[in-house]
Parts: structure tokens; C-alpha cells; sequence
């Protein structure tokens, strides 16, 4: 094996060695990603969407009032 093949099979053994740690860390930190969303995103827009949902059917039934009151009086 010549000088350079040698190089170039070190070169490509850490090139392959520094994917496989990007790719194994990418794995976990999207587990993680993933959990988090799940546990403390994922309740939170349900709790906020039920609360805005609420809301918007209150204002609602205000306008449904407000314009028999306007049909009524005209």
C-alpha cells in the first residue's frame, strides 16, 4: 500500500467515524425533540386551543344576541 492510499483510507476511516457520531447524535437529540413535544408542547396547545375555542364561541353567542336585538329593533 502506497503512502498515499494510506492516507486516504484514515482520511475516509475518520470521515466515516465523524458521520456515524453526527448521525448518532442527531438520533438522540431528536428522541429527545420528540418527547418534548410531546410532554409539554402537545398539552399545552390542547389546553390554549380548548381556552381560545371557548372564548370564540362566547363572543359568539354575544353576536348571535346582538343582532336579534338589531333585527328586533328595526
Amino acid at each position: 500500500m502506497t503512502e498515499i492510499d494510506r492516507k486516504v483510507e484514515e482520511a475516509s476511516v475518520r470521515f466515516n467515524r465523524s458521520v456515524a457520531n453526527i448521525a448518532e447524535t442527531l438520533e438522540k437529540e431528536t428522541a429527545e425533540l420528540v418527547t418534548y413535544l410531546n410532554d409539554k408542547v402537545v398539552p399545552a396547545v390542547r389546553s390554549h386551543s380548548s381556552n381560545a375555542l371557548r372564548t370564540a364561541a362566547g363572543k359568539l353567542s354575544e353576536f348571535a344576541d346582538f343582532l336579534e336585538t338589531q333585527r328586533k329593533g328595526s
